[in-house]
């Protein structure tokens, strides 16, 4: 095959036609990367409602009868009916079975009830909802200007006016405006997060609604609930004449979502209205706070009313009026003019009624033939230029509270096309229309017929009262001047952000109340020490799944720092934990929102790094805090699957293939964590051990440096170790072998005196899980397992051990217990080489042990110390000054900062 066969290969293409052709792929993955997205999220939304008809069947009568049955068979296979082992029951559990086995289990459960409330836990994941659900505090650090309306947008003519009109005027002042439908409760929930005002439009009191106007009341929003009809007030909807022309079944429907908007009306309790009538009903209903902004112009009705007048064309034979209707709910105003409009007709052969909408005539009109026309199924544009074509418009309006309360659009549409209009004097007419200048009023049939017919007969008339109600409309309703007249006078303009502090968003996979990890200690007490100096705090981080049908993440707050949770990748979701775009997306909302100076990540898992992409696109400076090897390893700490530390130094992607043999993305995953850590302002380590890891992997030296983490020193003094005691070990590692634990346990089992005792922290307890089982642990010495301790309870921890045992078997980043111990005068066995080692110094103030996995080399180091347990009576840590403090961690970072944005 030659290459002439292919003409526009036959060329060497130019260097402009290279760069185009990689632009146009570029362009191709990534929209073809956007319909992935759009199919993950369609993935995700059905996995959310398969969660929520899981929620709804296990609280259904059916399911909580049939409880302890699934407790029956679960058991009887030894496990629980989560799938579960027995071993990993609540203690409450455990002890029963243990005692009267299935028996004992099964009885307590019928003698209690539902399973739910005999296993219930006052666990971390229960006190983080309950922060989640906590009122938020007032004067916090303000959020971005951004007003949410979360609206019904099936009306199309009612969202023109009432949601999309709204939006251009606020965004002319300034304001960033979201608009939701209503029936999109996630997306809703999302954004209530991150906005700074709410408005309700039109919405009913639905239980996924009134959820979402109370967390708006909780996130301290003062919600509007807003409207153009009365259509909140069962009486007064009953006295619209119009309702009774529609089938019982559509009247019954309509009264129905009477109650439930009112319903919605009272849970805001404060309320924007279309008119002043419509106000005023509000108001006698018991809202008190209610403003007014009127139906209006907009940019798009210009421009279709110019083109419509443009393109209008007149019959010469005929004088039609017009009369529009939007629903099948007009018939009775229509009544009001229909007798004056009958007796026009008759007197003036050259008069037509033209309908525009579902609206139908008395059958008198039916001998008038051609001179009743309909025009049905027109899009707003269409239906203005068959307006335009016209040249009377009518606005008949029954005499009731419910049409005194509506809006005068009709008169707006007529007078923006220079046509007269006829109108009923309800008072939303009255406000603009000036009778025998801009237009005409009519209550009797008589004076319907006198205007009508005076209209047609003039055209010199028709001219001037259309004319003026153009100018009237325009300088009244037009958009500028319903931004500055109306629209600022309720929103005001948005304000500037306040203050020259300085503003730094942290980003770790936990928070408080879910305080798990060291991490997640440095992050917190970084936070409450940053803005403690003045510096304005906030937090992005994941938060406890709820399987809700709806929820989406929440914002809270921990010592005045504003926290943002939403949830993480899924569990088992190996590509979503380290590319997650949903987390990528709240990420970005709350960025635009807290508008930060910097931002500094720390533990990315469950969020992903597309994270970093966004502060690149909004030109946000980051630093990273390599807190592991997860920018380097798939598996984070350099630990292979048995267990084994794999002692790469620079990371071998072919060997990484051996240790994750099925893992197909290790090559793309190295591709992305290279380019964030390369556009990273600056890259921090806790340990001099770590930074030459990432030295050693192709960070450039003079991007990472030391940070060292700082920790909780000791509140008072060691109380003093009992004499004669026997040497106390503890270990607080908990069950990951990668700390350790096997290890611990196999050299435990070999160390042949009785004469010690081994503290285990199971730090799950906190969670509501039991991890360990005493009965795994066969040792001489006397054995204990206790919770986790908080900063709080911490040096009640160490007054009960003499040794601290870290057999970590990777090279850890920074090692926080070990540093709390060594504050604490406690004697620490560590593996070496490391962070963790970093300050000890062999025989000084601990033991250091080969990294080898061997649980003869930690045997030994126990024993060793076992041979002379007085040492340790009055033993204090001569090196103690070495250690790193809070104070000189947050001095650093208030330094590096200010490098970075200077």
């Amino acid at each position: 095959m030659r290459p002439t066969d292919f003409p526009h290969l036959s060329d060497s293409p130019s260097s402009d036609l290279l760069a185009a052709r990689d632009a146009a792929l570029r362009d191709s993955y990534r929209e073809s990367a956007a319909l992935y997205g759009l199919r993950a999220a369609d993935l995700r939304a059905e996995i959310d409602e398969l969660r929520r008809i899981k929620r709804l069947r296990e609280e259904s009568l059916s399911w909580r009868i049939t409880a302890p049955l699934r407790w029956v068979r679960s058991l009887s296979l030894g496990r629980m009916p989560s799938g579960r082992p027995l071993s990993n029951a609540p203690d409450r559990v455990r002890a029963l079975w243990q005692s009267g086995g299935l028996r004992a289990v099964i009885g307590t459960l019928l003698s209690e009830g539902r399973s739910k409330r005999f296993l219930a836990v006052d666990s971390a994941d229960d006190q983080a909802i309950r922060r989640y659900k906590a009122p938020l505090k007032t004067g916090q650090t303000p959020l971005a200007p951004h007003i949410l309306i979360i609206a019904e947008l099936g009306l199309r003519q009612c969202a023109k006016y009432r949601v999309w009109q709204k939006r251009t005027f606020l965004e002319s002042l300034g304001w960033r405006v979201t608009v939701v439908d209503w029936r999109m409760t996630k997306l809703a929930w999302a954004t209530l997060q991150t906005c700074s005002a709410v408005i309700f439009y039109r919405t009913p009191g639905f239980d996924s609604v009134l959820a979402l106007v109370n967390e708006a009341h909780r996130l301290e929003l003062s919600p509007w609930w807003e409207v153009d009809d009365l259509i909140f007030d069962a009486d007064e909807y009953r006295q619209n004449g119009n309702i009774e022309t529609l089938p019982a079944s559509e009247r019954e429907l309509l009264l129905f979502g009477v109650t439930l908007f009112r319903r919605c009306l009272m849970a805001c309790n404060r309320a924007i209205a279309s008119t002043e009538s419509l106000a005023a009903a509000m108001r006698q209903v018991g809202v008190d706070d209610v403003a007014v902004l009127e139906n209006a112009l907009d940019e798009q009705t210009l421009r279709f009313a110019e083109d419509a007048l443009a393109q209008a064309q007149h019959d010469p034979s005929r004088i039609w009026v017009c009369y529009g209707s939007g629903t099948n709910t007009h018939d009775a105003d229509l009544l009001q003019a229909a007798p004056g409009l009958l007796m026009a007709m008759q007197q003036m052969p050259e008069l037509g009624i033209r309908l525009f909408g579902p609206v139908s005539l008395p059958p008198e009109f039916d001998a008038f033939g051609e001179r009743v026309e309909r025009r049905d199924g027109l899009d707003y544009a269409h239906y203005l230029r068959e307006l335009a074509c016209t040249d009377i418009s009518i606005a008949p309006l029954e005499n009731t509270l419910f049409n005194d309360a509506k809006s005068n659009i009709k008169f707006l549409e007529a007078a923006i096309l220079g046509l007269p209009t006829v109108c009923s004097p309800r008072s939303a007419f009255m406000t603009v229309l000036r009778p025998g200048e801009n237009g005409m009023v009519a209550t009797t049939s008589q004076e319907w017929a006198e205007a009508i017919v005076r209209l047609a007969r003039d055209p010199a008339l028709r001219y001037r009262l259309g004319g003026q109600a153009r100018q009237d409309v325009l300088d009244r309703y037009a958009p500028d001047v319903m931004t500055r007249t109306q629209a600022a006078r309720i929103f005001g303009q948005p304000q500037a952000r306040r203050g020259d502090a300085m503003r730094v968003l942290m980003v770790n996979v936990y928070f408080a109340p879910r305080s798990f990890g060291g991490a997640t200690m440095i992050v917190e007490e970084m936070s409450r020490r940053l803005r403690q100096d003045g510096l304005e705090v906030g937090v992005f981080t994941t938060e406890v799944s709820q399987e809700s049908a709806f929820e989406a993440g929440h914002r809270y707050q921990v010592d005045g720092i504003d926290v943002l949770a939403v949830p993480g990748a899924v569990e088992g979701d190996a590509l979503g934990s380290l590319d997650n775009p949903d987390a990528a997306a709240s990420f970005a909302a709350w960025l635009a929102a807290f508008r930060p100076d910097i931002v500094h990540i720390h533990a990315l898992q469950g969020m992903g790094v597309g994270l970093l992409r966004v502060c690149e696109e909004y030109g946000v400076p980051y630093v990273i805090t390599v807190h592991d090897a997860w920018w380097l390893c798939d598996r984070q700490f350099m630990v292979r699957e048995d267990g084994r530390y794999c002692f790469q130094k620079t990371i071998d992607l072919q060997i990484c293939q051996t240790c994750v043999p099925h893992a197909r993305h290790l090559a793309s995953r190295a591709v992305i964590m290279q380019h964030g850590l390369k556009n990273a302002a600056l890259i921090l380590s806790p340990s001099a051990t770590h930074r030459d890891l990432y030295i050693a992997n192709g960070v450039d030296p003079s991007r990472v440096v030391v940070n060292a983490n700082g920790f909780r020193w000791p509140a008072r003094p060691r109380k003093p170790r009992p004499v004669g005691a026997p040497l106390r070990f503890g270990f607080v590692g908990g069950t990951e072998d990668l700390k350790g634990y096997s290890l611990l346990r196999r050299a435990a089992r070999a160390v042949a005196r009785a004469d010690w005792s081994l503290i285990v922290v199971d730090n799950k307890l906190n969670l509501g899980i039991r991890s360990i089982d005493p009965e795994d642990w066969h040792i001489e010495g006397q054995f204990r397992i206790r919770p986790a301790y908080t900063q709080d309870t911490m040096d009640d921890f160490y007054d009960e051990i003499d040794v601290l045992l870290f057999p970590s078997q990777w090279k850890e980043s920074f090692g926080l217990t070990v540093r709390e111990a060594l504050a604490r005068d406690v004697w620490v066995i560590a593996t070496a080489p490391g962070g963790q080692a970093e300050p000890i110094e062999d025989g000084i103030n601990g033991t250091l042990i080969d990294l080898d996995n061997r649980p003869e080399t930690l045997m030994t180091a126990m024993t060793a110390l076992l041979a002379a347990p007085s040492r340790f009576d009055n033993y204090v840590n001569p090196l103690k000054d070495r250690l790193p403090h809070y104070e000189t961690q947050a001095t650093e970072l208030r330094e590096i900062y200010a490098r970075i944005l200077n």
